[in-house]
């Protein structure tokens, strides 16, 4: 998507916000403030400006200006008026802030102290101004070209008084003076918005949320290029704006890492594709058992599912994961949906989302990727849109290992004796002595009818006798219970759908109510 619309650029130490202009590309997302630039005429920077001033008796100085020392802001013109002394002198724009007034320096000079030398300065006033590429959103000055019908903020008017010199100071002449105009051989100059940072899209993160903490930011955010390049907090006047902007921003993100997939994908054998990858927020528990998330960046890959803390770039950054999970011994659950209605969706309500997590935090649309002996990652996402996909890319990468892989087969132990138990696609269950191989007992995937755990080694499964219909318990002991159990789970879902094909979309919760709703 391509897209360019006004923002504020909000600065956590001084809490002030900026005005800007984003302009988002397919590639990159480019911000932009507005600067005084020369245009013609003789090089002179455009930093600082002087310019001469003939009061007119009507009209007088043909501006009005805002701030000062009080508010921590400098002086700046507020407003220039058609066709009066500010104006024809080509020069002056809203935004720029007064450096001198007639050699005096006015830098730190208070609303009422630079009123007063501008009404009193006589019948020529020479300024010398620095346009204000920073300028406090609290000012409320009009984006644009000059003149008042050309105000482009929020529309809410200014805390800070707007004083007019446009009506006549303590002139001593009472004859009109010529207008200011600007002279042949002068520079000419334009208020233009200016690119001032660009940041790269591919494989760029996005974060609602302050450094570390639950708390959402209100109608902004925050993207982070790979290299860490920060946009800074981008503010929006509505929750439309800023939803619309952070959606456009995802989906832009998300096509560039479906083309890095595609990339990555041409060196790796068919066995070995990307099936998704993404960033994601992991929330990790302090010392002081405070919440704390931190960015990571996911990948289902082949056989495995991979947890990073920075993106793999080339082939070889794939052996460098902080952890890789085989996917047949994870599962995957929903703890959280937001619906359109503001209110949480959690577990236990009806959609069999579960919850076995302390969820005290504010954060919606998160799920968590249990693993091996009992222990689990704990993720949120930024979109619904981004929780659905990943709910549906962890169902088809487990799928997709089960068909490849085919059987697993696990080392076991009962009444002292030695086993190994294989969960098999085509076969089912198979329990057969370690050393012998004898076969000690079969069974389909349709005859287990339940299965009862101590949550530490030990498990008991119940299969129903075809013959007579009764049910036996099997009871077997495994060093890590738990990668057995997510495993036994990914086969008969596979199972399932490899039969019904209907039935990944039926267990597919957040994309069903995410766009239902």
């Amino acid at each position: 998507q391509t897209k360019t619309g006004i923002a504020l650029l909000y600065d956590e130490v001084s809490e002030n916000a900026y005005d800007i202009r984003l302009k988002l590309t397919k590639e990159v997302l480019t911000i932009q403030k507005q600067d005084v630039v020369c245009v013609s005429g003789s090089d002179h920077s455009a930093n600082h400006r002087t310019v001469t001033l003939r009061r007119q008796p009507v009209g007088g100085l043909g501006l009005s200006i805002k701030g000062g020392a009080e508010h921590k802001v400098p002086v700046v013109i507020s407003k220039i008026f058609k066709d009066q002394a500010a104006e024809q002198t080509g020069m002056l724009f809203i935004g720029d802030a007064i450096i001198q007034v007639n050699g005096i320096n006015v830098e730190s000079a208070t609303h009422e102290e630079v009123v007063h030398l501008l009404r009193n300065a006589g019948d020529e006033v020479t300024i010398t101004v620095q346009y204000l590429r920073e300028a406090p959103s609290f000012l409320k000055l009009p984006l644009g070209s000059p003149g008042p019908s050309s105000d482009h903020s929020s529309g809410t008017s200014s805390p800070l008084f707007d004083s007019g010199l446009h009506l006549n100071g303590n002139s001593t002449n009472t004859a009109p003076s010529s207008p200011s105009s600007p002279i042949a051989n002068e520079p000419k100059y334009e208020k233009r918005w200016l690119d001032t940072l660009s940041v790269p899209l591919s494989m760029a993160r996005i974060s609602r949320y302050k450094t570390g903490t639950d708390k959402l930011r209100s109608n902004a955010f925050e993207v982070l290029a790979l290299d860490g390049v920060s946009t800074g907090i981008l503010q929006f006047y509505t929750a439309q704006e800023s939803a619309d902007w952070l959606r456009a921003m995802s989906t832009n993100i998300s096509d560039l890492t479906l083309q890095n997939m595609k990339m990555a994908n041409k060196c790796c054998s068919p066995s070995d594709q990307v099936i998704h990858m993404g960033w994601v927020n992991e929330r990790l528990e302090g010392a002081d058992s405070s919440q704390l998330y931190k960015f990571k960046f996911l990948a289902l890959k082949g056989s495995s599912f991979y947890i990073f803390s920075t993106p793999p770039v080339s082939t070889l950054d794939w052996v460098r994961a902080e952890k890789i999970y085989n996917l047949c011994e994870v599962l995957f659950k929903i703890h959280k949906l937001w619906l359109a209605d503001d209110c949480w969706l959690q577990a236990n309500l009806y959609l069999g989302i579960h919850q076995d997590f302390d969820l005290e935090d504010q954060r919606p649309y998160c799920f968590s990727v249990m693993v091996g002996h009992g222990k689990s990652h704990y993720f949120n996402v930024e979109l619904g849109s981004e929780l659905a996909v990943w709910e549906k890319s962890f169902q088809r990468a487990i799928f997709l290992e089960v068909q490849r892989t085919g059987s697993k087969t696990y080392m076991c132990s009962w009444q002292g004796d030695t086993l190994c138990f294989t969960i098999d696609f085509a076969l089912g269950f198979t329990c057969f002595d370690s050393k012998t191989k004898n076969v000690l007992w079969r069974f389909k995937f349709s005859q287990l009818k339940g299965s009862s755990d101590d949550g530490k080694t030990r498990v008991k499964l119940l299969f129903q006798n075809l013959d007579t219909k009764q049910i036996e318990t099997k009871e077997l002991e495994f060093q890590d219970l738990t990668a057995v159990l997510h495993c036994i789970h990914s086969f008969i879902a596979a199972k399932v759908a490899s039969v019904d094909p209907v039935f990944i979309d039926s267990q597919c919760i957040a994309r069903k109510y995410m766009y239902s709703n």
